[in-house]
C-alpha cells in the first residue's frame, strides 16, 4: 500500500515534469510550433497531476487492521457523536472487543461534531434475534467510547455485556 512519504516523491517528480513541459509550451509558442497548444494541455494536465499527488500526500491512507475483528455493517450514524454497528449472531466476547475497537479506528474522523459536555464518539453493536418466529429483536451485546479530538485514543473505554450473549441462539452443527 503507499503511504504519504510515496506520494510526496511522486509529487517531486511530477513537478519536475510539470516545469519541463511549461518550458516546452513557453518555447513552442516562440518558435511558433504547431503542437504548441497541445503542450500547453499537457502542461494544464500534469499541473492538476502535481496537485491531486500533494493532497495525497498530506492525508494518511493507511487503515488499521485490529487481529481478531469481525467484518461489521454500519446501521446507523449521527455524523456527531452515536454510531450502531451491526455484528453477526456468531461472535464471541473476544471477537467482540476486537470489532468495536476496529470500528473505533474506522469510524473517526476530524468532521464528526461533538457537545462540550461529552466530546466522546459512543459505538453500540447490536445483533438481531429471532426467540419466535416472526419476530425480531434486537440485542446490543456491547459499547466503545472514544475521544473525538485524538486520533489516536489510549482512553478508549470499551463494555462488553456478557449477560447479553447467554440470549444468542446456538450454533447448529
Amino acid at each position: 500500500m503507499f503511504q504519504p512519504s510515496d506520494f510526496l516523491q511522486y509529487t517531486q517528480w511530477s513537478g519536475i515534469a510539470t516545469l519541463v513541459f511549461a518550458a516546452l509550451a513557453l518555447l513552442a509558442f516562440t518558435l511558433k510550433w504547431g503542437v504548441r497548444f497541445r503542450l500547453v494541455g499537457v502542461s494544464g494536465f500534469m499541473l492538476v497531476l502535481t496537485g491531486g499527488l500533494f493532497a495525497l500526500s498530506l492525508a494518511p491512507l493507511s487503515r488499521t487492521i485490529i487481529p481478531g475483528a469481525v467484518r461489521y455493517h454500519l446501521i446507523y450514524d449521527n455524523g456527531a457523536t452515536q454510531t450502531v454497528i451491526q455484528i453477526p449472531t456468531e461472535i464471541t466476547p473476544t471477537e467482540l472487543e476486537a470489532t468495536l475497537r476496529q470500528a473505533a479506528s474506522d469510524l473517526y474522523s476530524f468532521g464528526r461534531q461533538g457537545t462540550l459536555e461529552d466530546n466522546q464518539l459512543t459505538i453500540r453493536a447490536r445483533t438481531i434475534i429471532h426467540p419466535e418466529p416472526g419476530l425480531s429483536v434486537p440485542l446490543y451485546l456491547g459499547q466503545i467510547k472514544r475521544s473525538l479530538v485524538s486520533r489516536e485514543d489510549s482512553q478508549m473505554f470499551s463494555e462488553i455485556y456478557e449477560d447479553k450473549f447467554a440470549q444468542l441462539p446456538k450454533p447448529t452443527a
